[in-house]
């Protein structure tokens, strides 16, 4: 399965709608039609594009979104999340995490008033993208060392200092009322 597939793949589940578990119902159903080969293929794919997004940078734009606070686990589900938005968005946040400030499923999140306005299906991740493929041929038929922990690239800010936000996602500080 190559990078095209595999958005085809991500880009049809948004077909379905917002609904997460019918999202994962779906590609857990299109991938049990393909060869095991190609859902190995899918689950590699997925890592690889949630290593682009294995960054300082993301994670503290997402703990901006989370209101200030985002965990290994969180963030792990947030990039599969940012993945489940399908290719355009993800290029984008990919290229600038202040992008996020854009979207409109997180300008929604901010116009809810914070984190403790959100049901738990309005939260920014997806945890069961990560694992679909495994529940359709299995955890041991996939490859040793696909990830399952952030292991972020680049240079940790403090992303609780007002102007450290200021200078590195300057938008979606604002939107979530983090700077002036």
């Amino acid at each position: 399965m190559d990078l095209n597939a595999f958005w085809v793949l991500i880009e049809g589940s948004c077909a379905q709608g917002s609904d997460r578990d019918t999202r994962q119902e779906w590609l857990a159903a299109a991938l049990a039609v393909l060869p095991a080969r190609e859902v190995v293929e899918f689950a590699v794919r997925l890592d690889e594009v949630r290593r682009r997004v294995d960054t300082w940078a993301l994670w503290h734009a997402a703990a901006v979104v989370h209101g200030g606070y985002c965990g290994t686990d969180s963030f792990f589900y947030f990039q599969s999340w940012l993945i489940g938005l399908g290719r355009e968005v993800f290029e984008s946040v990919a290229a600038d995490p202040d992008a996020l400030a854009g979207v409109p499923e997180v300008r929604a999140l901010a116009a809810r008033g914070g984190t403790h306005a959100w049901s738990g299906a309005q939260w920014p991740e997806w945890e069961g993208l990560a694992y679909v493929a495994a529940e359709v041929v299995g955890e041991d038929a996939l490859p040793a060392g696909l990830s399952s922990d952030p292991v972020p690239a680049g240079v940790p800010w403090d992303f609780a200092d007002p102007a450290e936000i200021a200078a590195r996602v300057p938008r979606l500080g604002s939107l979530f009322g983090k700077v002036a």
